[in-house]
């Protein structure tokens, strides 16, 4: 049975082994063929899973493969690449010991992409305070993966995030800072860079030619010509003309509060916006559980379920599954239409557009 779009297997980082990311994976394999999910492999302990397993009572064979047996072992196994580094913890109880491994994890899932074994990156959540406390530099996932992109390529890289769900894609243009600190961070090649990097990546990969993207506004009312503030105008508006200068179809800016409702989304591809919540609290309300983050900008692609660690039901058995189930097949999907675009690319045709 051909499940996968890509032609190759996904493979899955095993997150912060206290924390709901085996329990998820061991779920969503059981679940591979009625969610019709693409082949992965996953980066982990095997015996810590194995454990899981029998503590959440699911049936689950594991098998020990390498990542070109990922694939031919799926339908009868979780397929499973060793750590070096044994990774297991108390359900709830995040040990700095196994830091090492998750860490292990997330740059041996990059390598193998770039080695060619894998199409695409999927992690399961992390927990930054236990890492932090084994020496961990990085504030995240996201700081991590971009340091690992440089090393590839070269070029510093720039990551940007994307929360895409059913009926609605949003950027944030901050992301992890005071709500106070937003408008001496907004400047117009911040808002310039992002709209160049999401261009770029909404044609690479997920297949559309133009993508509409709407800017949204700062202010209540998107300042209302200065009344409720300037950097609508001062800031958000100059970068708009000049994404629009160079060939982006960006527009704006535009209310917050009227852009998210049916009707506006039907005008555009994603949103951009301008902090954290204005772009999370729309795609969450809109599709909560099936809602994925999508690190743009990256020489890779990278998925991931849009939720923490969850301590609190970690080896219980009741973590729901359904946004890791989203995160593999968008990933899969991606991984697929930036092989047309390459291929469109050296053949001179139109790559095919995302259906969703």
């Amino acid at each position: 049975m051909d499940r996968s779009k890509a032609t190759r297997p996904l493979v899955l980082t095993m997150g912060e082994p206290a924390g709901i990311g085996p329990d998820v994976t061991l779920a969503a394999w059981s679940a591979r063929r009625e969610r019709e999910l693409p082949y992965f492999y996953c980066l982990a302990d095997p015996d810590a899973l194995a454990a899981r397993a029998a503590r959440i009572g699911i049936d689950v064979p594991i098998e020990v493969v390498a990542p070109g047996e990922a694939a031919e072992a799926f339908e009868r196994a979780l397929p499973v690449v060793r750590l070096e580094t044994r990774t297991h913890a108390e359900p709830g109880r995040p040990d700095r010991a196994a830091a090492q491994g998750v860490i292990e994890a997330i740059a041996r899932a990059v390598a193998d992409v770039r080695a060619g074994s894998a199409a695409a990156v999927v992690t399961n959540p992390i927990n930054k305070k236990a890492l932090v406390e084994a020496g961990f530099q990085h504030p995240g996932h996201t700081e991590f993966l971009g340091m690992l992109s440089a090393a590839w390529s070269g070029q510093p890289a720039r990551p940007v995030m994307m929360l895409a769900g059913p009926g609605l894609r949003c950027v944030p243009a901050t992301i992890h800072v005071p709500i106070s600190a937003v408008p001496g961070l907004l400047t117009e090649e911040l808002l310039l860079a992002t709209g160049r990097t999401i261009d770029r990546d909404m044609r690479r990969r997920f297949g559309y030619p133009r993508p509409r993207i709407a800017v949204a506004g700062l202010n209540p009312h998107a300042g209302e010509g200065g009344v409720m503030g300037t950097e609508d105008d001062a800031v958000i508006r100059p970068a708009v003309e000049r994404m629009k200068q160079e060939g982006i179809d960006a527009f704006g800016p535009l209310a917050p509060d009227t852009m998210f409702h049916s009707a506006a989304r039907a005008r555009y591809d994603v949103a951009l916006c301008m902090y954290h919540d204005q772009a999370l609290i729309p795609t969450k309300t809109v599709a909560f559980s099936e809602t994925v983050n999508v690190t743009l900008g990256l020489p890779f692609i990278r998925t991931s379920p849009d939720h923490g660690t969850a301590f609190d039901i970690a080896g219980t058995g009741t973590a729901d599954f359904s946004s890791l189930v989203a995160a593999l097949r968008l990933a899969d999907e991606l991984a697929a239409h930036e092989a047309a675009y390459i291929a469109a690319q050296t053949s001179g045709t139109e790559a095919p557009r995302m259906s969703a």
